[in-house]
């Protein structure tokens, strides 16, 4: 028996019991999706079960950037890098790990993917090439090693858009995502110019049709617009798409993985394999008591959905896959604060842009700085681990004064025109008319505070950092602001009142996950392959080893990954030491042969 296709007719349909398909993806994610459109792309029949509602995971949430460096979007530009370029930047961050193999694969496989996706897909391309690595180190570059997802029109995904993961609400605006880069420059200046005045009430009028006739947005951006070009693809190739589909166990036949079982007892065959790619473990307890490291504290706020909780993890595990635990961090992290939803519950804010922006600094203790606040949000976590004392919770306060907050905004509570009185009723944001009296709302020493700022400003005027140099890498300048001198990213803390928000540890995602080769074929704790078992986005355990290189190292290689998954599938992509199978669906299917043929 065979499975429904998923055209829009079946947007309602349910997995059927004893369907067969070729090839099962357990997740919806970019790495998922990634991996179901290029199977189907080969002629394999492919079903996504997402047990959420919605489809797109911590993807549909994300920024949408990939980091695929010597990608066809920056060499078309004219930017050009040896191909030794990239492993040298790796190798000075990852040391002796920067050889496995899974680097190498990534690195020769990646723009061959974005070249896939971009000529034959729904999905398009915007490019990087101002985006710099986030370390300053050997081999890093100033840009053109990163993409981004293209804004997309969410009507072409006609019934199914109410199948996508809307952006996450505590960063957009009532429900309207809002693109790094021009996008994000126009709402900035808002206030200030009159073009960008226009340019954003143009998309605040748009929004707000899109609200009357659809009730949601329809100029997709970021993470949301990559899951919309992914799945108008999927269908667009007759994919199964199944939410409300959660997966319960893997079937085994023989040793190799056949298929899968649902919470509602249906059973799916799988004549290629599943590919596990659940979006890692943000959300279990568990495991992050036995993977992450006691400096990471007691709690954790992740902001992924909560529905990333080691689902994939578990169903390998319990056939004898290895979770990998050694790597550098076991996850992505980033500062995060905590906004109450107004029914008892909270949600986990992400600073990734507010903490380099002139007038804004982190304290922690009795109110010192402990780090350059416009370096990537892992590397100001990570400070913020070694910072703390043993036996410490950690946490920290973001401080800004008022005219930083009204220009940038700070969290959750909005920049101006937006009022503040909101985020101080409900706890979220501490004001205070002087230094000191912030300092006494936060449990701050006033007198370390008030020192702090005034050895920040002093040197931020010229600007300058001695204390942790903020402000002189390219990754630096560019998360401040262009416009400001002399230095983007520095700026005195002068005009009162004063407000903070109070930073705990979280994450974007989880690094450690699943052992498995270069080819994303799931291995036992013998190091051998799971016949049938891949995996793909944060289910894979993180080829860079727990380091952060730039962003976009999530998404790269979970497309990348997928995308080499389904063809090891299709039989495209023979690994070295394997003899290619020769079943009736391959030699049947019009696809195989030459590897570059359906390209």
């Amino acid at each position: 028996m065979s499975a429904a296709p998923g055209t829009d007719a079946g947007i309602d349909a349910r997995p059927v019991d004893g369907a067969v398909y070729d090839l099962i993806i357990v997740g919806s994610g970019a790495g998922g999706l990634a991996t179901a459109v290029t199977a189907a792309h080969l002629g394999l029949n492919v079903a996504v079960l997402e047990k959420a509602p919605v489809l797109g995971g911590t993807t549909a949430w994300s920024g949408g950037w990939l980091w695929v460096p010597r990608n066809p979007l920056a060499t078309e530009a004219g930017i050009e890098e040896p191909a030794e370029a990239p492993m040298t930047y790796l190798r000075a961050l990852m040391g002796n790990r920067a050889g496995d193999p899974q680097i190498r694969r990534y690195l020769e496989t990646g723009p061959e993917m974005i070249r896939f996706f971009r000529d034959h897909t729904a999905l398009a391309f915007v490019d990087g090439n101002r985006v710099p690595d986030f370390n300053d180190l050997p081999g890093a570059a100033p840009g053109g090693r990163s993409v981004c997802a293209a804004p997309f029109d969410g009507r072409r995904l006609g019934p199914w858009i109410d199948r996508l993961r809307p952006p996450l609400d505590i960063i957009s605006l009532a429900g309207m995502g809002i693109a790094s880069g021009a996008d994000m420059k126009h709402f900035f200046a808002a206030l200030r110019r009159p073009g960008s005045t226009l340019y954003v009430a143009r998309r605040l009028a748009r929004h707000g049709w899109d609200l009357l006739r659809h009730r949601r947005s329809m100029q997709l951006v970021n993470g949301n617009a990559l899951v919309a070009a992914l799945m108008r693809s999927a269908l667009d190739r007759g994919v199964a798409l199944f939410a409300d589909a959660p997966v319960t166990a893997l079937r085994q036949e023989g040793g190799a993985i056949t298929g899968v079982t649902l919470a509602s007892g249906a059973t799916l065959s799988a004549r290629r394999g599943v590919v596990l790619a659940t979006g890692g473990f943000p959300h279990d307890p568990g495991l992050q008591r036995r993977l992450f490291a006691p400096e990471a504290g007691p709690l954790h706020h992740s902001a992924a959905p909560r529905d990333n909780s080691g689902d994939g993890l578990r169903l390998a595990e319990a056939l004898g896959a290895q979770i990998r635990d050694d790597l550098s961090d076991a996850a992505a992290w980033a500062p995060v604060s905590r906004v109450p939803d107004g029914r008892g519950g909270w949600q986990n804010f992400p600073h990734l842009i507010d903490r380099a922006k002139p007038g804004i600094i982190a304290v922690r203790g009795r109110g010192e700085r402990f780090t350059n606040e416009a370096d990537s949000y892992h590397r100001f976590m990570r400070a913020l681990f070694a910072a703390t004392p043993d036996g410490v919770a950690p946490e920290a306060w973001l401080i800004a004064d008022h005219r930083a907050q009204r220009r940038w905004g700070l969290g959750w509570a909005r920049p101006a025109p937006f009022p503040l009185g909101r985020y101080r009723r409900n706890g979220y944001l501490k004001s205070g008319r002087t230094l000191r009296a912030l300092a006494h709302a936060c449990n701050l020493d006033p007198a370390t505070l008030e020192a702090t700022v005034a050895r920040f400003n002093a040197a931020a005027l010229a600007g300058e950092d001695p204390d942790f140099g903020r402000g002189a890498s390219a990754y630096n300048r560019v998360q401040g602001d262009a416009d400001h001198r002399p230095n983007p990213a520095l700026g005195a803390l002068t005009q009162g009142p004063f407000h903070a928000v109070r930073i705990l540890p979280g994450s974007l995602g989880t690094f450690a996950g699943l052992d498995a080769d270069e080819y994303a074929r799931v291995r036992d704790g013998a190091g051998r392959p799971i016949p049938g078992l891949f995996a793909a986005g944060n289910d894979l355990s993180s080829i860079f080893a727990g380091q952060y290189p730039s962003g976009g190292i999530t998404l790269g290689p979970a497309m990348t990954f997928g995308y080499i998954a389904a063809r090891v599938a299709a039989g495209q992509l023979a690994p070295a030491t394997d003899t290619p199978t020769t079943d009736t669906a391959k030699t049947e299917s019009p696809v195989y042969g030459d590897p570059h043929a359906a390209f």
